[in-house]
């Protein structure tokens, strides 16, 4: 059973910066992508970033040239850099595994909140 753990979210002010962080436990050699979404308040959970064990990412179109996603595979964790906050970047953003053989996993979420 793969388990994720997410931390990193606070409040900051618009321009900011701030970087999530994605733990990962359990069967992970099962792991295929990682991915962060997003829910806003509201709103339905939306792809931000998503990263492979090949190294291959891909991003929301907003988060395009602000965000990085990267991952440590020795310490199963993957990050996610964001610069240039923005107020509609607020949400709860959730770690999500996929991978062969298991169902989705996602964590518990971490709240990011960007004041203009």
């Amino acid at each position: 059973q793969v388990q994720l753990v997410e931390s990193g979210g606070g409040l900051v002010q618009a321009g900011k910066s701030l970087r999530l962080t994605c733990i990962g436990s359990g069967t992970m050699r099962k792991v295929n992508v990682i991915s962060w979404y997003r829910q806003a308040p509201g709103k339905q959970r939306e792809l931000v970033a998503s990263i492979a064990n090949d190294g291959g990412t891909n991003y929301k179109d907003s988060a395009v040239g602000r965000f990085t996603i990267s991952r440590d595979g020795a310490k199963n964790t993957v990050y996610l850099e964001m610069n240039s906050l923005k107020p509609e970047d607020t949400g709860v953003y959730y770690c999500n595994a996929i991978g062969a053989g298991m169902r989705p996993i996602w964590g518990q979420g971490t709240h990011v909140t960007v004041s203009s």
